[in-house]
């Protein structure tokens, strides 16, 4: 499984071959009476408040048993679980002499035939042999609850190969199979002024964005690609399609996310943290605007003129705005935002982030109209 970028969030024509890789921040972990918590655990556990929060207390408890046992039990351990319907931990042990030892603890006890190494020992097993296993095995894990380890085949894909493999994999060993219906895969976070690639160019996210239907993907410069073209995440995974595209005249394009791609409403700031993105109400000539590119990141500047026709070799583009952000090829399509105000999306320029210069950004609102899109906000 691919990570998944996290950025901390704060509420405050450029076309290149390349690579950037974004900067990356730990997630501050929750206390275990955080009310955010709390109102998660009633929301998808369908919990009351009180309830939530005496299952807390118990899951507190059943991590210092657990800890403590394992230790204590040696080679007898068996593995553990937590029964959310008690609220007790249940300690499997191999010998029974072991019992009461558990339930002194203040844990339940469970006679199991395999020992946590033992179940160990053949999960490191499957994972010795990962390289043989076909695209039908969808993984495998250690079950606690049923003392087995337990390899997942997707059923709609099982063939002669995948029985094989799972016949020799359970033979004389604590495995068990399981038929699923879904295979897993990896998922992402796109994000304004990230890097993204069209065969052997590079552009940057515009804006992540929604379709009436609830289909995501995002605005961009309508230079970096034509209806058709593919495109690839930051991380070269496959990310979607141009579904529309203008330039010249224009300079804006939209293109599909798949399902393995999850829009989120922030601009990378390249320092680890992301500006929320909350709207797009046009800022006025004078205003701070800042620009983020996959070449040279995260840059600010002022907006100098509205309503610009900008005569490239390709083409006039009208109804740009004009900045004295600076730019550099591969900053093409990344976002322009104004406090947390959306503004467009890197058009083109002169100078570079050594000298200065100037850079036109192509108006986001002008796009969302044309391809009936919303910005997907936070």
């Amino acid at each position: 499984m691919s990570r998944k970028r996290t950025l901390r969030l704060t509420s405050a024509a450029l076309l290149v071959a390349g690579t950037v890789t974004a900067a990356m921040s730990p997630v501050a972990a929750a206390s275990p009476l955080d009310p955010d918590l709390v109102a998660a655990m009633q929301r998808d556990l369908g919990l009351s408040e009180q309830q939530a929060r005496t299952r807390l207390a118990q899951e507190d408890t059943a991590r210092r048993l657990d800890e403590s046992l394992s230790r204590s039990l040696g080679a007898t351990f068996g593995g553990a679980h937590f029964d959310a319907a008690s609220g007790d931990l249940v300690v499997g042990v191999t010998d029974a002499a072991k019992i009461p030892e558990v339930e002194r603890a203040g844990a339940r006890a469970q006679l199991v035939r395999h020992s946590s190494a033992e179940l160990d020992a053949a999960l490191a097993e499957l994972d010795r042999t990962e390289a043989s296993a076909p695209a039908s095995i969808t993984g495998w894990y250690v079950d606690e609850r049923a003392n087995t380890v337990v390899v997942d085949v997707h059923a709609a894909t099982r063939d002669a190969a995948a029985d094989d493999y799972l016949a020799e994999a359970t033979a004389g060993a604590p495995v068990r199979v399981r038929e699923v219906d879904e295979a897993p895969r990896p998922l992402y976070d796109l994000v304004g002024g990230d890097a993204y690639y069209m065969g052997g160019g590079r552009c940057s996210v515009g804006f992540p964005v929604r379709t009436s239907s609830g289909g995501s993907g995002m605005v961009t410069a309508g230079h970096c690609g034509t209806r058709g073209t593919s495109a690839s995440g930051y991380n070269q995974a496959a990310l979607g399609s141009f579904q529309g595209s203008s330039f010249p005249g224009n300079d804006y394009a939209w293109v599909s996310a798949n399902s393995n791609w999850t829009a989120r409403p922030w601009v990378n700031m390249y320092n680890g943290s992301a500006r929320v993105v909350s709207g797009h109400s046009v800022a006025p000539t004078g205003s701070s605007v800042c620009r983020s590119g996959s070449t040279t990141g995260w840059h600010c500047g002022t907006v100098r003129a509205l309503n610009q026709t900008v005569r490239y070799a390709e083409g006039s583009v009208s109804g740009l705005t004009q900045t004295n952000v600076c730019a550099e090829p591969g900053d093409s399509g990344g976002s322009f935002i104004s406090g947390n105000q959306a503004q467009g999306m890197t058009s083109g320029g002169s100078g570079n982030c050594s000298s200065g210069g100037t850079t036109y950004f192509q108006p986001v609102g002008e796009a969302l109209s044309a391809f009936g899109l919303s910005l997907v906000t936070g």
